[in-house]
């Protein structure tokens, strides 16, 4: 998968986010990436269940992967953040020649 082709959620609304996994899709891509660490995992979820739900109806969860990773924190301790990748996938149109 291309980096292009993922989205790294953040701070900001569900929508903008939304708006731009739809985008992906409509530009004609066939798998899109979400991102998400630490708080932001819940944000990454409710835009993967939207487009799903919503805006693309074919598209399917293909993989979600958990992951820890250390950081370091104030004072320079190391702190595990939790962190997700929601892969969201859509079927090719399929193209019928006659």
């Amino acid at each position: 998968m291309e980096d292009d082709n993922t989205i790294f959620i953040g701070k900001k609304p569900v929508m903008n986010y939304v708006l731009a996994v739809v985008t992906q899709f409509n530009n004609g891509s066939n798998d899109v990436l979400i991102k998400a660490r630490g708080k932001a995992i819940s944000r990454a979820v409710d835009v993967a269940e939207i487009v799903r739900r919503r805006y693309i109806r074919d598209a399917t969860i293909k993989d979600v992967r958990l992951n820890t990773e250390t950081l370091k924190g104030e004072g320079g301790r190391d702190v595990n953040v939790s962190s997700i990748e929601i892969q969201i996938s859509r079927q090719a149109p399929q193209v019928e020649i006659t």
